[in-house]
């Protein structure tokens, strides 16, 4: 499984990203089977989670600090999972990281840059 993100850059407070993330390489499972996850790892801390979608597109969980403003989508017949951010903040900078999670298996892309700053 291959999953490439997209979509990261500089952005001011109070502006808004969309991050993609498309996924190849499914051999013995579909997309559709896979909960897909974003995840951001700031600047000397640990890799935290962001928005999960589950499989199947059903339940959606989000970190305390994205409620609100963040939105996570997946279209199946595209293999793509998508982050809107909305209203970012300068803590929201860091390094986002698409996963594919099945079972105990777990992939992961090579993440995208977010800064905000003014």
């Amino acid at each position: 499984v291959q999953l490439v993100e997209s979509g990261g850059g500089l952005v001011h407070p109070g502006g808004s990203l969309r991050l993609s993330c498309a996924a190849s390489g499914f051999t013995l499972s579909r997309f559709s089977s896979y909960d897909m996850s974003w995840y951001r790892q700031a600047p000397g801390k640990e890799r935290e989670l962001v928005a999960r979608i589950y499989h199947f597109g059903g339940r959606i969980v989000f970190a305390d600090s994205a409620k609100g403003r963040f939105t996570i989508s997946r279209d199946n017949a595209k293999n793509m999972v998508k982050l809107e951010m909305n209203t970012l903040k300068p803590e929201d900078t860091g390094v986002y990281y698409c996963k594919a999670n099945f079972g105990q298996d777990d992939y992961w892309g090579q993440g995208t840059q977010v800064t905000v700053s003014s």
